[in-house]
């Protein structure tokens, strides 16, 4: 029996005149509080207990909306407001969690006024990162821990890779890939790209820019550069990333060249189904590939 029906239960049988002191001991287990503390501990009791149940509503119907896909989430209140943003491989299964029943007891409060939730599919583990934190920075959730941005003195990043990265990333939509660019100043730029070579000439010659510090290579409409956040996908490369697909950038001595090197990796079948990695200038039919 649920503790809103334990205590309606005992009610009803004590009449008229509850004996809140004994309620507070007979089902919320608190001895010998005074009577004004008791009642107010019984009310707020029946108060949380109603919140259970529109909180487990809430929550299935957000599961049940919610895609089996890997992605950016936030939670928001009735006003809109943001109360968490999470990451997930499967964002159905994450949400489940959150609103697993036996979770009501050690919720934090801003969790208990969940009543929507909003989500956006990515590629790879590191978009989810670099997202995560430009949500969690842009709307300052509640229920998040408000950080400051990441540094390379607080992180055990190899020496071998404080440099300039160029990396191809899966991507959620079909036949794309994203390019993930990243300067040593703490600034990344990411772009989607064909994997067909639609538009690769111009995505090219953006990064080429990019990586040179012109201001140009962010006006691309899908372009999104975000500052401070290279500590962290190197932090990324040093660990779970290691095997991810990279270019040095500056071993590239132009743009129509690098552009040359992306579509042979974009035409390789096995791209992203296992390690494939360029560092230095090789020639193409001799590129590293582990």
């Amino acid at each position: 029996m649920l503790l809103r029906d334990r205590l309606l239960a005992r009610m009803a049988e004590m009449g008229a005149t509850p004996d809140y002191v004994v309620l507070a001991a007979e089902v919320l287990g608190i001895r010998n509080a005074p009577p004004a503390l008791a009642k107010r501990l019984v009310d707020q009791a029946l108060v949380v207990e109603d919140r259970r149940e529109l909180w487990l509503a809430a929550g299935a119907r957000l599961c049940a909306d919610a895609p089996a896909v890997p992605g950016v989430y936030v939670l928001r209140d009735s006003a809109g407001r943001a109360l968490y943003v999470g990451k997930a491989n499967n964002i159905r299964r994450r949400l489940q969690t959150h609103f697993a029943e036996r979770r009501w007891r050690h919720l934090k409060p801003a969790f208990a006024r969940a009543a929507s939730v909003e989500w956006q599919q990515v590629g790879s583990e590191i978009e989810a990162l670099l997202l995560e934190a430009e949500w969690i920075v842009a709307l300052a959730p509640l229920a998040n821990v408000q950080v400051s941005a990441p540094t390379l003195d607080r992180r055990a990043v190899p020496a071998a890779l404080l440099r300039d990265t160029l990396l191809v990333l899966p991507s959620a939509a079909e036949g794309a890939v994203e390019l993930l660019a990243v300067r040593m100043d703490a600034t990344v730029l990411l772009q989607r790209a064909s994997r067909e070579g639609t538009g690769l000439a111009a995505r090219a010659t953006a990064l080429r820019r990019f990586f040179a510090g012109d201001a140009l290579a962010t006006t691309a409409r899908d372009s999104r550069v975000r500052a401070g956040l290279t500590p962290l996908v190197l932090s990324w490369l040093a660990g779970r990333g290691a095997s991810a697909t990279r270019l040095d950038p500056h071993d590239v001595p132009s743009a129509r060249e690098l552009q040359r090197r992306l579509q042979l990796l974009f035409d390789d079948a096995q791209l992203f189904s296992e390690r494939l990695v360029i560092i230095r200038s090789t020639p193409p039919d001799r590129a590293t590939r582990r």
